[in-house]
């Protein structure tokens, strides 16, 4: 077990890291949400919005509100190479926290809270509760409600036989890093499809630090996939576990979990929006049939890899 970190006071430096691209509207509400908790909050907030190069007017609001502004090219965007890239640029915060574009904090107070979770000297990674957008459709609800319960827990690698891969579960759309652990581990990995999130939260579970998940730190964030983008996300998710299979050889495969998620989504619709239960049926195939054939994508032709996969930019050369 690792030595615990000094009580977090407060006053500390916090990096609060946002990548943009073409973010509309919703950015819009993003950033103001932002600045409305960077004010409010007990510590020192520097904002970065690390942008794609957008053609729209993403990089003025973000000017508008008193954020730095890190252009990267389109092109060589990459989920954890580029987050690395903002975590070390810059002096050293002693948190640095990762909001997605489309990830709008419930509450000024909800940085805060979410931050509170580094009083325990343990935690390396603590990840808030994301609630779904006012136009959710059912699927979607249902997917936050699950994932995101209303009841706050702390996980170590001893749990893993009780809690799996759940274990290490964390999501960057809102999740914070104690700088001196996100260092030491080497980040990120530099080029992966997606989870890179989970990726770092299995490595730093396994060196001995605590994985918190806050659940009065809230956004709102959801997603109301098709079937077929079910598909490619789950595709991805297949190609991630098969890379970093390591994962699920420490802290179980997605299995269990996912027959629970089935069971519980058939509940949740047949209380509140059965008429979507056919819906269900069509993405949970294609989740499972997504997931196995990335799993086993060394198999497949390069071009059915990319026509598969919602990040098709991974697979350029």
């Amino acid at each position: 077990m690792v030595s615990p970190e000094p009580a977090f006071e407060a006053g500390k430096r916090v990096k609060l890291i946002v990548p943009t691209y073409n973010g509309g509207g919703i950015w819009k509400a993003c950033a103001s949400a932002i600045a409305d908790a960077a004010a409010a909050s007990r510590h020192h907030v520097e904002v970065l919005a690390v942008d794609s190069t957008s053609s729209d007017d993403t990089a003025v609001v973000a000017a508008g509100h008193g954020f730095s502004v890190l252009r990267v090219d389109t092109r060589a965007f990459d989920h954890g190479g580029t987050r690395n890239l903002a975590a070390m640029t810059g002096p050293a915060p002693d948190i640095v926290v990762f909001l997605t574009q489309d990830a709008v904090l419930d509450s000024p107070q909800a940085l805060d809270a979410l931050l509170r979770a580094f009083d325990d000297g343990t935690v390396a990674v603590a990840y808030g509760r994301q609630l779904p957008h006012r136009d959710a459709n059912p699927l979607a609800a249902h997917a936050r409600l699950f994932n995101y319960p209303a009841r706050s827990h702390a996980a170590t690698a001893a749990d893993r036989a009780t809690l799996g891969i759940k274990t290490v579960f964390a999501s960057n759309s809102f999740a914070a890093y104690r700088h001196t652990v996100f260092r030491e581990l080497g980040g990120f990995p530099e080029k992966g499809i997606l989870s890179e999130d989970m990726y770092f939260a299995a490595r730093a579970a396994l060196a001995g630090h605590t994985i918190a998940y806050v659940a009065d730190a809230a956004v709102r964030h959801s997603h109301n996939y098709s079937p077929i983008d079910e598909f490619r996300r789950y595709f991805d998710i297949g190609v991630f576990h098969h890379d970093e299979a390591w994962i699920s050889q420490a802290f179980g495969g997605a299995g269990g979990e996912g027959k629970r998620y089935i069971l519980s989504e058939f509940r949740y619709l047949a209380r509140h929006a059965p008429l979507w239960i056919p819906r269900a049926c069509l993405h949970n195939a294609l989740k499972i049939t997504g997931y196995k054939l990335g799993k086993h994508y060394s198999c497949l032709p390069p071009a059915w890899r990319r026509r598969f996969s919602m990040h098709k930019r991974y697979w350029e050369p």
